[in-house]
């Protein structure tokens, strides 16, 4: 079961590590990510940030889709974590349906983006990717913490 999809460029550290996962009394943290999926220097420092009782996986998107897709990942609560929007939507359209919650937790701040937070920057392409998901009934939301109150993308 997908607990949650949260988009941070910085993928597992202590917010999520330790904030969203227990919120959500998960009991898996999936990183799905290209880069990360075949550097193993930066699957190491992932593998420290993550909470002790915590199964942590890294794949490409494109295994992360198919693991979703065949149900073997049915059998968890799991946090799934992406680096970009684009990555959030390339999980979501891929996994037809599985996935219908977005969280915006932290992008960078880039050329040509728009302040949503004070951690969340979009680019007019990535708003347009949140707005198609949105028409599609995936509900996104802008929240750092789970403490924090969510502000839904419009």
């Amino acid at each position: 079961m997908i607990a949650l999809l949260r988009v941070d460029h910085r993928l597992v550290h202590g917010q999520v590590a330790v904030a969203w996962f227990n919120h959500l009394n998960a009991n898996t943290i999936l990183v799905a990510n290209d880069a990360v999926a075949n550097d193993n220097f930066r699957k190491s420092a992932i593998r420290l940030a993550k909470p002790e009782n915590a199964k942590l996986v890294m794949k490409s998107l494109d295994d992360s889709i198919k693991a979703i897709n065949s149900g073997i990942t049915d059998k968890y609560k799991m946090l799934i974590v992406v680096e970009s929007v684009r990555d959030a939507e390339k999980l979501i359209v891929g996994t037809k349906g599985k996935i219908t919650e977005l969280n915006l937790g932290g992008t960078k701040v880039r050329e040509g983006t728009k302040n949503y937070s004070k951690t969340v920057n979009l680019t007019s392409e990535e708003e347009e990717m949140l707005t198609k998901l949105k028409n599609e009934s995936v509900s996104i939301f802008i929240q750092q913490v789970p403490n924090e109150e969510k502000m839904f993308f419009k």
